[in-house]
């Protein structure tokens, strides 16, 4: 169905199918759609009230209906905004946390911050998971090359989710116990990995000479629970606040993101905060046919329920954003994996695609062959940032060599080779016509694999922003479209009430 090596030819198709929105680009161009496919689809997406719905969303209304609350995270990175869709009054709220916690994160990046002992806090541990460790983590590595140079950092940021004695032994191991602060996130402040992280770093400030009276000035807790937290030792001032209208896979623009702050600052963070913002307005306030993120979510839909296609692959293009593919696999998946409909029946078209992939130039070498030549339909997001890093005196042939090979395998991808094609290449190389026969249908492609591309001018914090906020809406639309509840997760729930319910019945370890 509509070879992209014809949709390619037809006249102005490639500047038809361009996006702009808050600095980033998107080409779209390897879609594999035509003009009567892009009315349908923007037929759908008004039918499906798509921006009506998002508009419900701004202004608090409570669309997570399984649990009956608001869907408000876009509030944390609005503050500013006069006349706020979600009201004065929080966002007043939102504002004054926000200088809290980037005030204290200030304040430890500057050494102002001691321990027990007097002495200055050199290295902070985040314990978390999820959502309290994927997005600041992700962001922590890509914008570290953005951190304030007028203000450097006097503390080294680690970040510890798996409740495996492995990570937090290693990352402790060189480690002071007199010159460490935790950071402990935990939305409910009950989740078991994290408090079973928290009692054993605890036992290790103790263990390290700490007087148990006195952890308090080496703990932090970023919690919906603050007077939970309270009674587990945390003083009242280093409790931050999380709300239950923000779900734990976009909580990074919340006091979640202190770590983030303590790695980069505040001027870095602010700006990531300005480049969703942005995203959103851009979402709320442009028509479909030229709404980046309900384009993309669009693509997405035809690639799912009309195509076929079950995963979808990310590609970043930038070793900075190596953590972006775990972080958008929770934002996608935990969101859209979902069997049933708002009204509890049960979906009758497939929803969330199973979302992978890693570094381009990386997958280049292992798993792109399926992509080419497997027996599965994968689609492609590229993500290319047009100026990389400039820290050798070669900086720039590396970049041309990143680039010219993430546009050569949207072409390739695209386009592929066909057995004639191949063949008279191969006995043009000086392979004989019998092994050539042999060999062509080896290495002929069948190319017609969809991809979008995008494009950051730099890796900055708002173009990080924008970015994460596109993914963000992109999911949002497609569960409108769908008809499911994009924030709950009631199979994470499930696991978590099972492992307690063994722990009751059969208190001995396991195995």
């Amino acid at each position: 169905m509509f070879a992209l090596n014809d949709l390619l030819k037809l006249p102005g198709r490639h500047d038809s199918l361009q996006y702009e929105a808050a600095g980033l680009s998107l080409d779209a161009s390897h879609q594999r759609v035509n003009a009567d496919i892009l009315s349908a689809l923007h037929a759908l997406a008004e039918e499906s009230q798509v921006l009506p719905k998002a508009q419900a969303m701004f202004r608090g209304e409570h669309i997570n209906t399984t649990e009956d609350r608001a869907v408000l995270h876009v509030a944390l990175r609005g503050s500013t905004q006069p006349s706020p869709p979600w009201g004065e009054a929080l966002a007043r709220t939102v504002s004054a946390e926000l200088s809290r916690y980037t005030g204290f994160a200030q304040a430890l990046r500057s050494g102002q911050v001691k321990g027990h002992a007097g002495e200055a806090i050199t290295d902070v541990v985040n314990l978390g998971i999820g959502g309290s460790d994927l997005g600041p983590r992700m962001a922590t590595e890509a914008l570290q090359p953005c951190a304030d140079p007028t203000a450097p950092s006097l503390v080294q940021v680690h970040y510890v989710s798996n409740v495996d004695v492995w990570q937090l032994a290693h990352t402790l191991s060189s480690l002071n116990p007199a010159r460490t602060l935790f950071v402990v996130q935990s939305k409910t402040f009950t989740t078991q990995e994290t408090m079973t992280l928290f009692t054993s770093a605890k036992r290790w400030l103790t263990d390290g000479g700490c007087p148990p009276e006195q952890c308090q000035s080496h703990l932090v807790a970023v919690t919906a629970k603050p007077v939970l937290a309270q009674s587990l030792g945390f003083h009242a001032d280093r409790c931050f606040q999380l709300w239950d209208w923000v779900g734990g896979r976009y909580s990074l623009w919340s006091a979640i993101g202190l770590p983030l702050v303590v790695a980069t600052g505040a001027k870095a963070y602010l700006q990531m905060l300005a480049g969703a913002h942005a995203m959103d307005q851009h979402f709320l306030q442009t028509p479909t046919s030229h709404n980046m993120p309900v384009m993309m979510a669009l693509f997405g839909i035809w690639n799912r329920n009309f195509l076929g296609a079950d995963t979808h692959h990310v590609a970043p293009y930038h070793s900075a954003l190596s953590k972006l593919v775990p972080f958008l696999q929770q934002q996608d998946m935990e969101s859209n994996g979902k069997r049933v409909h708002l009204d509890g029946s049960l979906c009758t078209v497939a929803t969330s695609p199973i979302l992978w992939g890693g570094l381009g130039n990386d997958g280049q070498h292992a798993y792109f062959q399926l992509l080419h030549q497997g027996s599965h339909l994968v689609p492609v997001d590229f993500i290319g940032v047009r100026q990389g890093h400039q820290g050798l005196p070669l900086s720039e042939e590396h970049q041309r060599v990143v680039l010219l090979n993430m546009q050569a395998q949207a072409q390739a991808l695209a386009q592929g080779r066909t057995h004639p094609e191949t063949l008279a290449q191969l006995m043009q190389d000086g392979l004989s016509a019998e092994l050539a026969n042999q060999l062509a249908t080896h290495r002929s492609f069948a190319g017609n694999v969809p991809s979008n591309t995008l494009w950051l001018a730099q890796l900055t914090p708002f173009a990080l922003g924008a970015l994460i906020a596109l993914y963000e809406h992109k999911v949002f639309c497609q569960a409108a479209i769908w008809g499911i509840n994009a924030y709950d997760q009631w199979g994470v729930e499930l696991g978590k009430t099972m492992a307690l319910a063994i722990e009751k019945n059969n208190p001995k370890p396991p195995g």
